[in-house]
């Protein structure tokens, strides 16, 4: 990542620390149970850490709609949850065995009690989220955790197929966007903003969800396994097409097809390498086109925001969709 966003990122969580260090608090506070594994598998996971991106968009959102209630505290705890719900769910569902350079937490505590816990996590924000007393925010969460779910569904169903174009945004759609959307429109929620603002706050957040889903995938196939915190490769490994790959099959020879496919369908590489997937990659373009694609969805995310008033927080939110396709982890 180059100099310039490196210090532009440091300078917006400077901007949010309090409010991120108080929706930490909130975190580990809310997810402590009198049945103790809950409570061990719920700090094993708030310490792994993560970017605390999503909670950080629902304070931008909140700031820039000047809305100053606690609201924002407990509901950026809600979708830090949620997001850590969904992570336990997808490690178990992948079998994975190391999650931000850690054992996963199915590795500990087995895949049974971690299923439990996490469904005790997605019900815990929920507990939260109806102290807020507000129908549009529950409605928001609901819709949000069936996409999420349903998305999980339908990559289980697609896992070694090569999905079409559309197929594979329907999922990062599903899986991460989502998310990134109703970070976003919270904010509009909890200031009362009209509908058309919350449509634009909800179109910014989908279209940085887009972009940062991309680029995770194609870091997933080029970052090394130290910055990854995982195996490099994973998505490739566990059968799941993105959208790189599925460039590269559009355009590449028949013997470069049949590699991936065979790497698609066996789920494991079996001979061949991931540096010889991202050989294939690069021979065809499929790399830039993916980062292209991931610009294009950034510019959207800017323009949902032109008709807000200038401010210092609408100048952070433009520059967001930079740091999320600049990034290298």
């Amino acid at each position: 990542m180059n100099t310039t966003v490196t210090r532009n990122a440091k300078e917006v969580f400077d901007l949010l620390h309090d409010d991120l260090a108080a929706i930490e608090r909130e975190f580990g506070r809310d997810t402590v149970s009198s049945v103790r594994a809950i409570t061990e598998i719920g700090e094993y996971l708030r310490a792994g850490g993560g970017k605390r991106l999503r909670p950080a968009l629902l304070l931008l959102s909140c700031k820039l709609m000047n809305y100053t209630g606690h609201g924002a505290i407990k509901l950026g705890a809600v979708v830090e949850i949620i997001h850590t719900a969904t992570l336990v769910h997808d490690d178990i569902i992948d079998e994975a065995q190391t999650r931000r350079g850690r054992p996963a937490a199915n590795t500990q505590w087995g895949n049974a009690k971690c299923v439990l816990a996490g469904d005790w996590l997605y019900m815990q924000a929920f507990k939260i989220a109806v102290q807020e007393r507000n129908f549009h925010i529950l409605d928001a969460l609901i819709d949000l955790t069936q996409a999420m779910v349903e998305g999980e569904l339908l990559q289980i169903e697609r896992l070694g197929k090569t999905i079409t174009m559309d197929e594979h945004f329907e999922l990062i759609y599903r899986k991460t966007a989502c998310l990134f959307s109703v970070c976003m429109k919270m904010g509009g929620i909890l200031a009362n903003a009209s509908e058309a603002d919350q449509q634009r706050l909800a179109e910014y957040g989908r279209n940085l969800g887009m972009a940062f889903q991309i680029v995770d995938d194609v870091l997933d196939l080029t970052a090394s396994e130290e910055v990854l915190g995982k195996p490099v490769a994973s998505d490739l490994r566990e059968g799941k097409a993105t959208m790189a790959v599925l460039h590269a099959l559009e355009h590449c020879t028949q013997t470069e097809r049949e590699t991936i496919e065979s790497v698609l369908s066996n789920g494991g590489f079996n001979g061949i390498t991931p540096a010889d997937i991202v050989a294939i990659l690069s021979r065809n373009g499929s790399i830039d086109a993916a980062y292209a694609r991931a610009v294009e969805f950034s510019n959207k995310a800017r323009e949902a925001l032109c008709t807000f008033p200038d401010s210092e927080i609408k100048r952070v939110l433009l520059w967001v969709p930079e740091f999320v396709v600049e990034r290298e982890s």
